[in-house]
Parts: C-alpha cells; sequence; structure tokens
C-alpha cells in the first residue's frame, strides 16, 4: 500500500448531539437466515454514514453496499445517514453504530472520542488504496492567484471538521499566512453547497475537493473552464469503514474478510460518491494509514474550543 503525505487537522464538537439527529434508518435484512454460527447480535449490526453527500443519494448506495455485506455475513445490517460528523462519533462512543464510515480526519476524532478501528478503505481497480485532493476554485476571470489573494474575500467551506471541506483549506490559509479574520469564512453546509455558492456567485471562492468536482462535473452541475483551482492539497487516503472497539475478536475478523470479498460492483454505488471509478475490491488499512493526520492534529494543538 502507498503511503500518502497529508496535510490536514481539525476536531469535532462532540457535546449536545445524539444520536436521535440521525437520519430514519433503512434495513439491509436477510430475512429468516442463521445467526453467522451465532456471531451475529441478536438485533443486527448497525452501519453509520456521514452525509458527506446528500442523504436521499447516499442511502440507497449504502443500501447496496448493506445488503451484499448482510448476505456474506449472514446477518441484518441497518444503515443510518447520520445527521453529521460529530453525531457519528458520539453514536459509536455511545454503543449505538457497530460499523461507521468516516471521513479521514473524522476517523481521527472517532479514534479518540469512541476508539473506532479502521478495517478498510476503498480501492481502485488496479488493487491500490484510492485517494483524494482538496481544493480551492474561483472563477476563470477572478483577480484572485494565491490563497494570499483571499484576504478580504468571501470563501465558502463544506462543513465543520470536514477533511477536504473545512479543515484542508483552513490549514492552506494558515501555511500562507493569511488569519481567518483576515476574510470571510462562510459554511455552506456540505460539499455541493459550496460549489453552489461558487457557481451561483454569492463567494469569491470555494473548497471543491476532486470527489464533488467529479461527480458536479459528471451531472451538468459545473463547467470547469470557467473557473480556475487556485489551490490543491496533497493526496488523502479515503474514507476509512470503522467497527466499534467492543466488538467481538471473531465477528469483527468475519466482518473484515467479508468486507475485502465484496464483489466491486456492489461497491461501485458508493465509490462513484468517492470518485472510485472503477472501483476495486476494499482494501485494509490502519490507523498507521492515517498517521499523518494524526500527527497534523497534534503539531497544530487543535482541541474541541476550535470548533
Amino acid at each position: 500500500m502507498k503511503s500518502q503525505k497529508i496535510l490536514t487537522g481539525m476536531l469535532l464538537a462532540l457535546s449536545a448531539l445524539s444520536l436521535a439527529a440521525c437520519s430514519p434508518a433503512s434495513e439491509a435484512a436477510p430475512q429468516g437466515q442463521g445467526n453467522n454460527d451465532g456471531l451475529c447480535p441478536a438485533e443486527g449490526l448497525s452501519f453509520g454514514v456521514e452525509p458527506y453527500e446528500n442523504p436521499s443519494k447516499l442511502e440507497p448506495a449504502y443500501r447496496t453496499l448493506a445488503e451484499a455485506l448482510s448476505q456474506k455475513l449472514n446477518c441484518p445490517i441497518e444503515v443510518q445517514i447520520v445527521e453529521d460528523y460529530a453525531a457519528e462519533v458520539l453514536a459509536m462512543r455511545n454503543g449505538k453504530l457497530d460499523l461507521g464510515q468516516f471521513g479521514p480526519m473524522g476517523y481521527v476524532f472517532a479514534d479518540g472520542k469512541a476508539g473506532a478501528e479502521p478495517l478498510v478503505s476503498f480501492g481502485t481497480a488496479d488493487g491500490e488504496l484510492s485517494t483524494y485532493t482538496g481544493g480551492i476554485w474561483v472563477p476563470k476571470d477572478s483577480p484572485i492567484r494565491r490563497v494570499e489573494d483571499l484576504r478580504g474575500k468571501d470563501l465558502a467551506l463544506g462543513s465543520v471538521g470536514s477533511t477536504s471541506g473545512d479543515v484542508l483549506p483552513r490549514y492552506a490559509l494558515a501555511k500562507a499566512g493569511v488569519a481567518e479574520n483576515e476574510l470571510n469564512v462562510n459554511y455552506a453546509g456540505g460539499h455541493p453547497e459550496a460549489l453552489l455558492a461558487l457557481t451561483n456567485g454569492t463567494v469569491d471562492a470555494a473548497e471543491i475537493n476532486s470527489q464533488t468536482l467529479e461527480t458536479a462535473t459528471s451531472e451538468g452541475n459545473f463547467t470547469v473552464e470557467d473557473y480556475r483551482q487556485i489551490w490543491t492539497s496533497d493526496p488523502i487516503p479515503n474514507d476509512p469503514i470503522t467497527v466499534a472497539p467492543d466488538m467481538d475478536p471473531k465477528l469483527k475478523d468475519a466482518i473484515s474478510q467479508a468486507l475485502l470479498n465484496l464483489e466491486p460492483e456492489t461497491i461501485q454505488e458508493v465509490a462513484n460518491f468517492l470518485d472510485v471509478k472503477p472501483a476495486g475490491n476494499l482494501q485494509k488499512v490502519t490507523k498507521e494509514t492515517y498517521a499523518p493526520l494524526f500527527d497534523l492534529a497534534k503539531t497544530m494543538k487543535l482541541t474541541e474550543d476550535d470548533i
């Protein structure tokens, strides 16, 4: 597996949020089947996903993945598209989630706050761990050429705690010596919303990561030729699928093996959102895969007060 150089950092707000904020769950349950030699809990398994795209689009994609995993495990799986990064971390910490897919920086805090253990992430067709990049875009005729030129301008970010929609561009500002009070930072509510703020002309610049760029371009919602990228991040390993720390080791191993053996076609719908086309098998990851993110959070001395 290739090691990735990553620049990112940010801590999630975890208090005052609860699982009640999660969207209604959809169930992928093979009715009438056994319980995987006693490993499957009586209530089945719960799988949480951050809303990094429109939840109405994510839910059916993850239902497809969950149904395939459910069949391999012979165990019902309930998919929950949670409200935000912090809600998913809190849900796993409180024992409400057995599995969770986190954004890379979300995983850093899920490790510290919930003990989440990464198992797999999304692989390319040639068997490599997939990556993506963060970016800042402006209209093609904008006088903004560098990050330093954002002083006095309006910048749209995605949502608090997002790796590429918040942490990466804020790190770029700090590295360029631009204090956040020297510009107007707006949280649009998500990656698509930040892109829309730029295309609607309500901001001077916006974060657009490579995943959102691919989706918006393919759907005809963004014309690359009309805009210019003034900054891009180093590659970031894609989202890990994690398990709760107190899971039965035998069940954890069964889940890991089942995930690694999922057919790429059952993953593709989710992989499309992550700009992994065509998708390959899921790839094994460990905490070490995301070590640069942990290092950066420590270097920047990030705490909950930064939210």
